[in-house]
């Protein structure tokens, strides 16, 4: 399990997260949502030990995260930053074979376990014909897949990545979502977060709102994917169609212009 407990971020003089607690399973999906701003993406760098807390504190198994030799850290925890290239212009499978580097001592070459895991990793995530191709060739969806083979590759226990989905189309995006699940209930812990509303209902077995820095609500998706808390998170309306008792589409209400006797 991964925990925050009364967490306080701050990036110079701005208070990003205020006292935050939340709890992340293994074996589960949770999705992050809330608006621009709210303090998702300074959490889960949080959460990968990756920005010390102005107060509070992250745990991972119980043991403090900043007590984690770094090297432990990277082999457990697999991050996927919003942005980020590497420095140089590397060959696809490259950047894959990068996710390896915490399994392997200083200046060791890949053995035969290296190599499948980026096989493997090529193949999961549809990039493996774009090995050979550098990243500077590769446009903005390819590029996105290829960084996630390449957390993919490193087999961590946790995966938490900061909206995946962007520049992906439509197929990439649900393949990459079954990557999640299929993560999951292999019993690693996913930690994403998510402007999409509607894949956040299907992925995810958990929810964390987050508004202004602070949690609203976290739980289970049946129990905070509501139209009151997400009225509150986002401060706007939306419709909820639920099938099973489970929310399958959310979208926001239709827009009505005001009638004569309005204006």
């Amino acid at each position: 399990m991964i925990r925050a407990d009364d967490l306080s971020l701050q990036l110079g003089k701005t208070k990003v997260v205020a006292n935050a607690t939340a709890s992340f399973a293994s074996g589960r999906v949770t999705a992050i949502l809330g608006p621009n701003g709210a303090g998702k993406s300074s959490l889960i760098r949080a959460l990968a030990g990756l920005i010390a807390p102005c107060s509070g504190f992250v745990t991972l198994d119980a043991a403090p995260i900043s007590e984690i030799p770094q090297s432990e850290r990277a082999r457990r925890i697999g991050y996927l930053p919003q942005e980020g290239a590497p420095a140089w212009n590397i060959t696809v499978e490259e950047l894959v074979g990068l996710g390896r580097l915490p399994h392997r001592s200083h200046f060791a070459a890949p053995v035969d376990r290296d190599q499948a895991a980026i096989a493997n990793a090529l193949v999961a995530t549809d990039t493996a014909h774009l090995a050979g191709r550098t990243m500077e060739q590769l446009s903005g969806g390819e590029r996105a897949r290829a960084k996630i083979a390449r957390v993919l590759a490193g087999d961590p226990d946790w995966i938490i990545a900061d909206e995946p989905l962007a520049n992906l189309d439509p197929p990439h995006q649900r393949d990459v979502l079954r990557l999640f699940q299929e993560a999951a209930r292999a019993g690693k812990g996913v930690i994403i977060v998510l402007h999409q509303l509607n894949a956040a209902a299907r992925v995810a077995d958990d929810i964390v709102l987050m508004a202004n820095g602070e949690i609203v609500a976290q739980g289970s998706k049946r129990d905070v994917l509501t139209s009151a808390l997400l009225e509150a998170t986002f401060g706007m309306a939306f419709d909820l169609i639920t099938q099973a008792g489970q929310p399958t589409v959310i979208a926001p209400k239709a827009y009505a212009p005001p009638t004569p006797h309005d204006q």
